[in-house]
């Protein structure tokens, strides 16, 4: 044997990769996808499936925790204002409200959320039903500017932004701001490209302050602009192929 991979014989349809499909349905973005296979929650004609490289084809039956995995046929791009204490999930052990409920009923599909705001932060964040364009806005490659308006409980220090954009340490990691700029005694606008976890709330833990307000106001090229706490709107095609090509 030469020991090289075997090309499939031409006319064998090898079929579509089984989390491609499952992002394709609205299910999930790609990546978690990838995370459902993993745990053994995808079945392919009566057998689970844990392997990432597995290809499904059209004749094929495919269950995501028993349910059809069928293709959306309508995708949805859309802004939302987040308000405080909503959940970025598609579901919660606590029955806290989520925000992907803030779409019913006028959204009959299931959307998810792209990148996340954590529990008390609120503003700008983006949902879809279509996986491939999740996993392109939504990896650290797109190099898109996200944008936040910070209050805090006490007086920024001078030289606060400074730092945070020279880089400050926390438990092992480097939180550094693209942009700091303070804008009043209690006040700063914040822009992060790669953002990590509870970036800017660590950040201000290391001078002894806490945000009392934390909203994101822009994503790339998409801004909140003057849309009310709890709505939404959906995201132009102009701005869509902006965030695609990681415009700002």
């Amino acid at each position: 044997m030469s020991g090289e991979t075997a090309e499939p014989e031409p006319g064998i349809e090898r079929g579509v990769r089984i989390q491609v499909l499952i992002a394709r349905a609205g299910i999930a973005s790609r990546r978690a996808a990838e995370g459902l296979v993993s745990a053994g929650r995808v079945r392919l004609n009566g057998k689970t499936v844990t392997e990432l490289g597995a290809r499904a084809l059209p004749s094929d039956i495919l269950l995501v925790d028993g349910k059809p995995v069928v293709a959306e046929k309508r995708l949805h791009y859309l802004a939302l204002n987040k308000p405080p204490g909503y959940l970025c999930a598609m579901s919660d052990e606590f029955g806290r409200p989520l925000a992907a409920s803030l779409f019913k009923p006028q959204i009959a599909e299931r959307v998810y959320n792209v990148g996340r705001l954590d529990l008390d932060s609120c503003g700008l964040i983006i949902f879809t039903n279509d996986g491939t364009f999740a996993a392109k806005v939504g990896h650290p490659s797109s190099g898109l500017v996200k944008e936040y308006d910070v209050e805090a409980d006490k007086r920024v220090p001078n030289g606060f932004g400074e730092r945070f954009e020279a880089g400050i340490e926390s438990d092992g990691e480097m939180l550094k701001a693209h942009r700091a700029i303070i804008t009043g005694e209690r006040r700063l606008t914040v822009r992060l490209v790669e953002g990590k976890n509870r970036e800017i709330r660590r950040a201000l833990e290391s001078a002894g302050l806490k945000a009392v307000v934390l909203r994101r106001v822009a994503i790339g090229p998409v801004r909140l602009g003057d849309l009310p706490e709890g709505r939404w709107r959906p995201i132009s095609s102009e701005e869509r192929s902006a965030l695609i090509h990681g415009g700002a």
